[in-house]
């Protein structure tokens, strides 16, 4: 399992008044991320280790108990060329004693370590934010009408140093608070945000969701290539925000944005659920075209961690639901797994759990047992094999005052990666759709809070992948 790389003394025994004092027990090993180093396509911007000579690719950090269940997943990966290290949490923490305010600071500096040490690309967080940390952002302004205090912030995990290669934070006032923008400019200024390693999750709950979805990526990897299904898309879409409630919200602006994702999907065999020509009418319709296979699916509305709904057009009053965490027992689309990308508010809301009672109605459905992404992902006899959307309110170009960007320019550029760019590995597709946005709208923290740079880095930060970063998307060739 962990095999300690590092050959530099680890231990620091001083004798003083006839007491040992422990040094740290990696923080000796520190490489300086300028050493070594090129420029890396994750982000042209950032220095990071050079990969192509990587002891492993893939980090896999997980409790303890969970590590049994992992192995076959471990020696898949193996199999096909993803060399892979699996580290309890209990042994990052122990590495990382003396470095880290928390456990999630913790386990971010023993990814830099493994990035410097052993040229890892992807990290596998595997537990739900009770068993693997969770770093909450709180990019958000209470006086405005974004009145959500913090998000879960997976890419966290991923933005491990700043634009100079020093470690990031993402606590740039040293207060305890991360990524704190309340006032008229960002209190946690000039984070960079762009991905320096590729990271997901499963948020598995017990050992039984573990072996689930061990046994989901290493059968999508192994099977996928060459089946006919996988060449297929399905959209769902309506009209986001109905001109009757503002004169400027014309058109149905889901149904536009799933006609970029399709512009960039040229191969593929497309299936349109719309609310504008009865194609999409209820649940029944999204289980019919699921069930029947398909590589990919999108989603493009609202939402919350229960369920996932759009209007029909110019019509504020009707909600036509798609899925929800219920109806996704009626899946049964078995081995025939897609790539969901949803967009809508809170859909991987992983800290979800009953007993969770608020007021507020931006935590709907928050005391459900598990969230709609999640659900999704882990479902038995179908789901997806992956889903990415947002752990927190997910912003449109109708929240920013320039009316361009967020989830409608985010959304299809993941697509774009995969279907233009010839991306083919989840998490390397995440995070370069990450750094594309960031190159498209660089974010100005000199500015306030619910301003648009703020949405632009809430938009990136709250974009999450429940699923392995390191898959191979459609599988490999047997």
């Amino acid at each position: 399992m962990f095999k300690k790389i590092f050959n530099r003394k680890s231990l620091v025994v001083l004798l003083a008044f006839s007491a040992f004092i422990l040094g740290p027990t990696i923080g000796a090993q520190m490489i300086n991320p300028i050493a070594d180093v090129r420029m890396d396509a994750i982000s042209p911007s950032k220095y990071i280790l050079n990969n192509d000579h990587s002891i492993y690719k893939l980090l896999v950090i997980a409790p303890k108990k969970f590590v049994k269940v992992l192995q076959p997943l471990v020696t898949h990966k193996n199999s096909v060329g993803i060399s892979t290290e699996l580290v309890t949490l209990t042994e990052v923490y122990d590495q990382m004693y003396w470095h880290g305010r928390d456990e999630a600071e913790k386990i971010k500096y023993f990814i830099k370590t493994a990035i410097e040490d052993w040229g890892i690309k992807y990290v596998l967080l595997v537990g739900d934010f009770r068993l693997m940390p969770v770093r909450y952002c709180y990019n958000a302004d209470v006086n405005s009408g974004f009145n959500e205090p913090c998000f879960i912030s997976e890419l966290y995990y991923a933005d491990i140093y700043d634009a100079e290669g020093n470690f990031s934070s993402w606590d740039t006032n040293n207060n305890g608070i991360y990524g704190e923008w309340f006032g008229d400019v960002a209190e946690d200024s000039d984070i960079d945000l762009y991905p320096d390693v590729y990271v997901g999750r499963l948020a598995c709950r017990n050992k039984i969701e573990v072996k689930i979805m061990v046994k989901k990526i290493i059968t999508y990897e192994k099977n996928t290539y060459g089946k006919e299904w996988f060449n297929k898309i399905v959209v769902v879409a309506g009209d986001t925000y109905p001109e009757s409630i503002n004169p400027n919200w014309t058109g149905n602006e889901g149904e536009e944005n799933t006609l970029r994702v399709l512009e960039n999907m040229t191969g593929f065999e497309s299936v349109k659920l719309w609310t504008s020509d009865g194609s999409f009418t209820g649940t029944r319709d999204v289980l019919y075209a699921v069930n029947k296979g398909c590589g990919f699916l999108y989603f493009d509305g609202h939402s919350n961690p229960f369920r996932w709904s759009t209007h029909p057009p110019n019509d504020k009053d009707t909600w036509i639901e798609g899925l929800s965490v219920l109806s996704m027992s009626r899946l049964r689309n078995r081995n025939m797994l897609p790539i969901c990308v949803v967009g809508g508010c809170h859909n991987l809301q992983f800290d979800v759990h009953l007993g969770k009672l608020r007021e507020d109605p931006f935590y709907y459905f928050t005391w459900i047992s598990e969230c709609w992404g999640w659900k999704l992902t882990r479902k038995i006899g179908g789901g997806s094999i992956a889903t990415i959307g947002c752990t927190g309110l997910g912003m449109t170009k109708e929240d920013k005052e320039s009316f361009s960007g967020a989830g409608d320019f985010l959304e299809p550029t993941f697509f774009y990666e995969y279907g233009t760019n010839g991306t083919h590995i989840l998490g390397e597709a995440w995070g370069k759709t990450i750094s594309d946005y960031l190159n498209e709208y660089p974010i100005d923290w000199e500015t306030p809070a619910a301003w648009d740079y703020a949405i632009d880095a809430k938009t990136v930060q709250q974009w999450a992948l429940l699923g392995d970063p390191s898959l191979q998307i459609g599988g490999y060739l047997r």
